[in-house]
């Protein structure tokens, strides 16, 4: 029946086959995520391509640096999980035809986790063993394997790890419609991504939608993140002969597929982790695969608005062992394969106001045949090319994106909610199709806020609920507060909220006379942590005083304590640090970051033996959200080696996180 998840069909060839969409679990090993920072995002993660400088061509237009943004603010950083590992049973949609099994993780941001061809029942992708988070995202927790959708800001999605609004339909030919959704708070965009599987078809297809219903030019990313595996003789395949690259802080482009004598494409030759953009010609078809030896592997071709393609290699040093051992538990190596909007990620493009934009993916197997690695990287893409062309794949699917624009707005019944923001979206003609509820009690007292101007108080000891940006938010907080008669005068969390935001749009003098008003009103860790971030730049002794104030007030709570310590260290607070440790409760001091920021100050205080041994002791200290491009650890251990015996040692496997 059209009405259940299971459809069953007879082609015009008459041959009975089954279309299905189906909602099960997945019985998987996961890391608990945990929850997520108590106090705002106000620094950010390190994200290198923000500090690049280029030299490019006048006609590259790549955008460099347009867009970009210095924390994931209003979202929080996620970075209280573990790295031990539990079974759990995940929620899974499932679609498969003849043809193809593609599974999707609805809970961890619609991740697409596998895709089978049942014609050889091989899996498409690289699918991880493991849910296990590191520091790679714009808010810290990140999982390898599978297809990561990525939009909003440079960098992986905020919503990554998130639950998102997840609903069925179908297609006009009835074919069941997987269809996943949801509010970016950053830029105030709604996305939409609908997949199917259709009668005939060997490919997944893939419609993605972003609106822009406000009336300001935003800055709009997006790239689609295929982790494959790392094949021992395999090729990457794309359609270029050039492509934009960076070293160290340097951005420039380089002839492909030989560069500095490796053949990029045999992605097993490059040394150390590096980022290749390829610069695909306006005419050619937009596509990317990644071969094994015999030829076989996964082709990803899209319409035109989805013009950049990447290959990102961790590299095949110590470290990059490192790296790929630490992402997984017996999954393998990976590389990643990309398709953006940009020509690449050193940059957003402008995106118009009241503006929809759409394109369409399609994801299914490729073979080129046995020898086909042993070919020139010309010879490669150029019979990939010829067989887009010859049977109209491209010309095809622009076609199919225009035939489905009913679909895309098209009412869908919803099976799992995502997050209550959308339900404070105006719903406007290129969204009304969509259902966003709201089933978050504190989201229900801002809403309260919005309608009556009241703010509610809590306890100071709990932590801040939400946090909200945008010009209008500020404006309607600052007439509900500022003022001596407005109606949350005298109410602390106002004031902080207030001060918060001003601080967000460099109001710095505004935003020290709000977080002192409401230390003076209730004294509360939350203001302490705002001044101390407010002075981190023109007075570090400041700053020190106040965040060492707010840890007093929240001595047990443990993400608190960690963007304490993180402060200190910017502050040079050395001593401070080495006092403050010996105030953590036991379970705090097992914490892995602050047990790093302990030996970093040990180090600093010449301390050095005792320093060196913490990091040696057993198996050493387990930094579960080390950042990528984060070497300070192994230069920790190195100088304190050479301190203590007096010759450079040999770093230890586990601390080598230094790809480049």
């Amino acid at each position: 029946m059209l009405e259940g998840l299971l459809r069953d069909k007879i082609i015009r060839s008459g041959r009975y086959i089954m279309t299905r969409l189906v909602f099960e679990t997945k019985r998987m090993k996961v890391a608990e995520l945990g929850e997520e920072s108590s106090v705002p995002d106000l620094f950010g993660e390190l994200t290198t391509q923000n500090s690049l400088v280029f030299d490019l061509d006048e006609d590259d237009e790549i955008y460099e640096g347009y867009g970009k943004v210095n924390s994931a603010f209003p979202y929080r950083q996620l970075n209280g999980y573990t790295r031990e590992l539990h079974e759990k049973d995940v929620k899974t949609a499932v679609l498969e035809n003849e043809y193809l099994k593609a599974v999707f993780l609805t809970e961890y941001g619609g991740r697409l986790w596998e895709l089978w061809d049942k014609k050889t029942g091989k899996n498409l992708l690289y699918t991880n063993d493991v849910l296990r988070f590191s520091n790679l995202a714009i808010r810290n927790a990140w999982f390898s394997g599978g297809v990561e959708w990525n939009l909003g800001i440079i960098g992986h999605n905020p919503l990554t790890t998130e639950p998102l609004y997840v609903a069925k339909t179908q297609t006009d030919e009835g074919d069941p419609v997987l269809r996943m959704y949801e509010y970016e708070r950053i830029r105030g965009v709604i996305w939409q991504m609908d997949f199917w599987l259709e009668e005939d078809c060997p490919y997944l297809n893939c419609r993605m939608r972003i609106v822009n219903d406000s009336d300001q030019v935003i800055p709009m990313y997006w790239w689609s993140n295929m982790a494959v595996p790392e094949y021992e003789g395999g090729r990457l395949v794309v359609p270029a002969k050039e492509a934009f690259t960076a070293v160290g802080t340097n951005g420039f482009k380089v002839e492909i597929p030989f560069v500095n004598g490796i053949d990029v494409t045999d992605y097993k030759k490059i040394p150390t982790s590096i980022d290749y953009f390829f610069h695909i010609p306006k005419e050619e078809p937009k596509y990317i695969a990644n071969i094994a030896p015999d030829g076989y592997g996964l082709l990803q071709f899209s319409t035109p608005r989805l013009q950049g393609r990447k290959l990102f290699s961790w590299g095949n040093i110590d470290a990059s062992d490192r790296w790929q051992e630490f992402l997984t538990e017996d999954a393998g190596r990976y590389v990643e394969i990309q398709a953006g909007l940009g020509k690449t990620q050193y940059g957003c493009i402008p995106m118009a106001p009241h503006t929809a934009w759409e394109w369409m993916e399609r994801y299914g197997a490729v073979n080129l045949g046995a020898g086909a690695c042993e070919q020139s990287h010309e010879w490669r893409y150029e019979k990939v090319t010829e067989e887009l062309k010859a049977n109209q794949e491209i010309e095809k699917l622009k076609k199919r994106l225009e035939e489905t624009k009913g679909l895309a707005k098209k009412q869908a019944k919803l099976v799992q909610a995502g997050s209550g923001y959308g339900t404070f979206a105006p719903k406007t003609k290129r969204t009304g199709h969509l259902e966003f509820v709201n089933q978050s009690e504190t989201l229900k007292k801002w809403k309260h806020f919005f309608e009556t101007g009241i703010l509610h108080m809590p306890n100071p000891e709990d932590e801040p609920d939400e946090f909200w940006n945008g010009e209008k938010f500020l404006a309607y907080l600052e007439e509900k507060t500022a003022r001596k008669d407005a109606p949350n005068a005298a109410n602390w969390y106002a004031h902080y909220q207030l001060g918060i935001s001003y601080l967000i749009a460099g109001r710095n003098e505004d935003a020290r006379d709000e977080f002192a008003r409401s230390v003076d009103l209730t004294s509360n860790a939350w203001a302490y942590h705002g001044l101390a971030c407010l002075y981190l730049k023109s007075d570090p002794e400041k700053a020190k005083q106040f965040i060492m104030e707010g840890m007093a007030l929240q001595r047990e709570r443990l993400s608190y304590q960690k963007e304490g310590f993180k402060i200190l260290e910017k502050c040079g607070a050395y001593k401070e640090i080495d006092e403050e440790y010996k105030k953590q409760t036991a379970e705090n001091q097992k914490n892995g970051r602050i047990q790093y920021y302990y030996v970093a100050a040990l180090a600093k205080l010449e301390r050095n033996e005792e320093a060196y041994h913490l990091l040696n002791d057993g198996d050493g200290i387990d930094v579960s959200d080390i950042r990528e491009g984060d070497s300070d650890i192994q230069s920790i251990w190195e100088s304190l080696h050479e301190k203590v015996y007096g010759e450079k040692g040999h770093l230890p496997h586990y601390y080598n996180f230094k790809v480049n």
